[in-house]
């Protein structure tokens, strides 16, 4: 008796999606808990496996637009079949009573695993929770990074000097959340410089007794953390977001991180980072980017950041202007640490300088909070004692 394998549902608001990839073939012996097809959405992009150890039948392509619920192929157990070629050659008695026990054997179900954000290539989209706007980073990725542009499973078409190929729906839902960022918010980018010795000789001196205590490495990222929520908390406005014609302010520090896979980037969410030691946020990012890597990011990694961190430094960015994260009002972008000349005490001295921009909605931030936020991550990071000490 073959077994239907239906697309699932994988979501409330979902009711389609792109059959982007088939991971067997047609006429396959597939075991059970093995990954049949990947199905990605406006949101997701979940693995769909089998129930069952059977002979697998296709019946959608990879590329097609499938409903949640449709028929993509079937499975024809291997007993089954292994059981009508035996009856056909040599009739016996038993037939009639494994007949009997195929008939009632209830067909599987074939379910997907927990939703997680397996980006094709490199990048997703999805809604936000709590609120009206949906977020980017929930999604996947954050809005100021290379994103996955094509479906890779959808042929191309050749014209002329040119190709054409089909938008994979998370691109395309990406594409909308990107526009809406610009249309809703009056984004506004306000820039500064910090000097990284203090904190590069600060990594340099604890790192051996730093990883040694806790069993992994001290990185920037959670000075940066740390120094973000300082600001928020000296500068609340920034620590909230627009609802309508409400203005929500946010009491809690959920701070989202760009993390790099080969796929592309994703933005988890470091929760309550404000209570959290430098050891526990470098737990935290190493747990994401391995989960990234893996591509087990779920979607409930990726929702509720109240502030975004984008390092655009990581792939030689110099300076670039972040593009919000929708509803926060708040975005930072690190940039490349360059040794660059600088006037100090009279003198001109060397040192590894990063730029930084702060993006934010202007609506709710005014350009003296902005300016006043990016000089205290500023002041945050060229003197780290004051993290230390919750100065």
């Amino acid at each position: 008796m073959s077994l239907e394998i239906k697309i699932p549902a994988v979501g409330e608001s979902i009711t389609s999606g792109l059959l982007s990839v088939w991971h067997k073939n047609d006429g396959d012996i597939v075991q059970a808990g093995e990954a049949l097809f990947t199905l990605e959405t406006d949101k997701v992009s979940t693995e769909i496996t089998a129930e069952k150890t059977g002979t697998l039948r296709v019946k959608a392509p990879a590329g097609a637009e499938v409903k949640i619920g449709e028929v993509v192929g079937s499975i024809e157990p291997a007993d089954a079949a292994a059981s009508t070629k035996t009856a056909e050659q040599v009739p016996d008695d038993k037939s009639d009573a494994r007949q009997t026990r195929e008939q009632v054997e209830p067909p599987a179900v074939v379910m997907p695993k927990t939703p997680t954000v397996s980006m094709p290539k490199q990048a997703s989209s999805g809604p936000v929770e709590q609120t009206s706007a949906p977020s980017i980073s929930e999604a996947v990725a954050s809005a100021n990074v290379s994103l996955a542009v094509l479906s890779e499973n959808v042929p191309p078409v050749t014209e002329g000097r040119s190709t054409r190929k089909k938008l994979s729906p998370l691109r395309r839902k990406i594409a909308q959340q990107l526009v809406m960022a610009q249309h809703t918010a009056a984004i506004l980018t306000t820039f500064n410089e910090c000097d990284m010795s203090a904190v590069m000789k600060l990594r340099s001196s604890q790192q051996e007794a730093f990883t040694k205590e806790h069993g992994i490495k001290l990185g920037f990222m959670s000075f940066f953390i740390k120094a973000t929520v300082s600001a928020l908390k000296a500068n609340p406005a920034v620590n909230g977001r627009m609802d309508g014609d409400d203005f929500v302010q946010n009491h809690y520090y959920d701070v989202g991180v760009a993390v790099g896979t080969e796929r592309g980037l994703v933005v988890p969410v470091v929760r309550d980072a404000d209570q959290k030691t430098f050891a526990q946020i470098e737990r935290d990012l190493a747990e994401y980017a391995a989960k990234a890597r893996e591509g087990k990011i779920k979607i409930e990694d990726l929702q509720g950041g109240v502030f975004t961190i984008s390092n655009g430094g990581i792939y030689g960015s110099l300076l670039s202007t972040p593009i919000l994260n929708p509803p926060q009002s708040g975005i930072l972008g690190m940039h490349k640490i360059q040794e660059r000349p600088i006037a100090e005490k009279g003198q001109v001295v060397i040192r590894p300088m990063m730029y930084l921009a702060l993006s934010y909605d202007h609506r709710v931030v005014d350009g003296k909070e902005a300016v006043t936020f990016l000089v205290r991550v500023k002041d945050c990071i060229e003197n780290p004692a004051r993290l230390l000490l919750d100065l």
